[in-house]
């Protein structure tokens, strides 16, 4: 069964940066997509970042295009998200999901999920 564990959360000042790990073990990724995904409370699940890699295209929710990064390592199964420029908008609890197939943004096509990791902006 494939585990994705989630670190590096934490709080942050407003623009600050935070980066975020993925470990997956379990299994070996060669297809598929990793995404993020974050919710704060009372809100619904939204969809942040996913990278691609079989074609290694990456997709960013309007929210946070031109401030966060997706990136990924083959070798360590790892994927990760570098977020700057932080706004307290962005405080949630950031999950991170694994699918096989084709790249999806929406929450109930990722069937593998982490524990989630706590981010929180201070304004």
């Amino acid at each position: 069964q494939v585990q994705l564990v989630e670190s590096g959360g934490g709080l942050v000042q407003t623009g600050g940066s935070l980066r975020l790990s993925c470990a997956a073990s379990g299994r070996t990724f060669s297809s598929g997509a990793m995404a993020w995904f974050r919710q704060a409370p009372g809100k619904e699940r939204e969809f942040v970042a996913v990278i691609s890699w079989s074609s290694s295209a990456t997709y960013y929710a309007d929210s946070v295009k031109g401030r966060f990064t997706i990136s990924g390592d083959n070798a360590k199964n790892t994927v990760y998200l570098q977020m700057n420029s932080l706004k307290p908008e962005d405080s949630a609890v950031y999950y991170c999901a694994a699918k096989t197939g084709l790249v999806r943004q929406t929450t109930a096509a990722y069937n593998y999920w982490g524990q989630g990791t706590q981010v929180t902006v201070s304004s």
